[in-house]
């Protein structure tokens, strides 16, 4: 199933599901189906898990899903299974004051996991913005990252990008925080 042929978004909505998309092996997992189907096989060799491991995860995320079964085919009597994520997008509930911001999280963790030797490309910059300016760069972001996953080729290394565009809290609410 090409990429084209799925839903444009599959909304998190249950605790299941936010628990499933919350834990890093299976995050990996999704962004291995990202761009093409996969056996439980191939998805535990490209992440070196184990393959009950991998099993494990992928039937999980089959369970709330997040991903399914688009192909399947006959190997020495086995039949193999092809998973691939269920929409081109998850979008996740907003994780509300205070709570933990679960896509940060796996960024940070693939991030410090990555190579130290590789190209990186890490910025941070604090900007004061109208609301208007703060809006358009949120969606120039966003266009980019829609334009750039439009060009992604399955045959390439994976590359990630993330950012985040927010406004921080007040030194009042950090203070009110420790309080």
């Amino acid at each position: 199933m090409h990429s084209d042929d799925l839903p444009k978004a599959f909304h998190v909505t249950t605790d299941e599901q936010l628990r499933a998309v919350s834990n890093l092996t299976r995050h990996r997992i999704m962004a291995v189906l990202r761009f093409e189907p996969a056996t439980i096989t191939q998805i535990a060799d490209r992440l070196g898990l184990a393959k009950g491991s991998s099993s494990y995860h992928v039937r999980l995320l089959e369970r709330t899903g997040l991903v399914k079964v688009v192909r399947t085919r006959k190997v020495r009597g086995v039949t193999e299974r092809y998973y691939a994520m269920a929409a081109r997008t998850i979008v996740l509930p907003d994780p509300g004051e205070g709570g933990p911001d679960v896509l940060m999280r796996h960024a940070v963790a693939d991030l410090e996991a990555s190579p130290a030797d590789g190209e990186r490309h890490v910025r941070m910059a604090h900007l004061r913005l109208t609301e208007e300016q703060f809006a358009r760069l949120g969606a120039r972001l966003q266009a980019l990252a829609d334009e750039y996953r439009e060009l992604s080729d399955p045959s390439l290394p994976d590359a990630s990008l993330v950012f985040a565009l927010f406004h921080p809290a007040s030194p009042a609410q950090t203070e009110e925080g420790t309080k």
